[in-house]
């Protein structure tokens, strides 16, 4: 585990303004995107809504956004006016929602759909109900097939998609019969600010580590089960070789499985993080781990895991879904394992030591930075929202 020492942050939510300070930030700029999300949280609202604000509200002119929520719909008719564009966030259906895009409409504004998953369509919805390990029952067929409906017909009433990545992109442009868009997800600026800290003090120590060897899961949501029962029993197998190897679990995970609960002194579980002190506790661990299942669900998502243990010099071994495989060159700013594999690579990372994992979260960082940092983003988030 890295020893040098960040001190944890006292954490308050950056999107928790007035209606009125949020309206003066739509006024700010030309074109305008108002963001509609039911409620911000620290999860798709962040990603898909706040940090576009962020990036635009950096430059000192050109477009400008804002976001609003289900407690604004009585002031609906105040953004509309002003905005250009209406971005749609995840929003399930209702007729609420419905007239607020006939509203929209009637003031010639373009309405768009941003989503981050694949929880639109219900072709898909056995798929998605099986990766997160759902109970078949009545009851849950019918709350998943609700969801993920009221999403699709609220997509269904726009004049486009905004997601996440190329593939994610050809399912959301069969589902809607419009073109899709793209704006990644990436790293915010409390997020790089806090990085930079974290990566300083490692460098200042020279990288100072005890004796143990962390390896992190990071479980942002309870749907992870099965992603982590792929590298269960090759964890437990590694931990048999070597005394070193600790595992540190971070959020969300029912159970580590039998296999390793003859190392159950070597495990750490920490609870759920809020955004900041997740950067702190990913900085600790040498190695991150992101197993996923390999189906049509796992590949619309995003490469968030491997940018945020990059930013921080942690460095990843994940699954070879269509972002990892993009986003990670094997062995250069990450290491790519498929299902049957996983053993033999993180025992190839492991065996490499310092030697090899700094030049690897070096070149991770940069590449990080340099694609997924918030100042990065604006010609890209344009383009997206305002050049149709």
């Amino acid at each position: 585990m890295y020893t040098a020492e960040v001190p944890s942050v006292a954490f308050s939510a950056p999107w928790e303004k007035s209606f009125d300070e949020r309206m003066a930030m739509l006024l700010r700029g030309s074109p305008r995107a108002a963001y509609f999300y039911e409620a911000p949280d620290t999860s798709t609202f962040r990603y898909r809504a706040y940090n576009v604000w962020q990036s635009l509200a950096a430059e000192a002119s050109g477009p400008s956004a804002s976001w609003f929520h289900s407690g604004d719909l009585d002031c609906i008719g105040r953004v509309l006016d002003q905005c250009d564009v209406l971005v749609l966030c995840r929003v399930h259906y209702t007729d609420r929602i419905n007239r607020m895009v006939s509203w929209a409409r009637a003031r010639q504004r373009r309405v768009l759909f941003d989503v981050d998953d694949l929880v639109f369509d219900v072709r898909c919805a056995h798929t998605l109900m099986d990766t997160l390990e759902v109970e078949l029952n009545d009851a849950a067929w019918q709350f998943w097939f609700g969801d993920i409906s009221r999403i699709g017909v609220t997509m269904l009433l726009c004049d486009g998609v905004v997601v996440t990545n190329p593939y994610l992109a050809a399912r959301a442009e069969a589902f809607l019969g419009k073109p899709a868009h793209i704006i990644p997800n990436y790293l915010n600026q409390e997020q790089m600010e806090l990085c930079d800290r974290i990566w300083r003090a490692k460098d200042q120590s020279n990288w100072a580590r005890d004796r143990r060897i962390h390896l992190g899961y990071f479980s942002g949501t309870p749907s992870h089960n099965r992603d982590f029962a792929l590298i269960a029993g090759p964890l437990a197998r590694l931990m048999d070789e070597d005394e070193r190897l600790t595992l540190r679990v971070v959020g969300f995970l029912d159970g580590i499985g039998s296999e390793l609960e003859r190392h159950c002194t070597r495990i750490e579980t920490i609870p759920l993080q809020d955004f900041l002190n997740l950067q702190r506790q990913i900085g600790q661990v040498e190695i991150n781990l992101v197993p996923l299942q390999d189906n049509i669900f796992t590949n619309c998502k995003s490469e968030l895991k491997w940018f945020e243990a990059a930013a921080v010099g942690a460095v990843t071994v994940a699954a070879p879904t269509y972002t990892y495989r993009h986003a990670i060159e094997h062995g250069t700013n990450g290491w790519l394992a498929p299902a049957y594999a996983w053993e033999d690579v993180l025992r190839e990372v492991i065996r490499g030591g310092e030697g090899c994992w700094r030049p690897v979260a070096a070149r991770a960082r940069a590449d990080a930075e340099e694609r997924f940092g918030w100042y990065n983003q604006t010609a890209t988030i344009r383009s997206a929202l305002f050049e149709w």
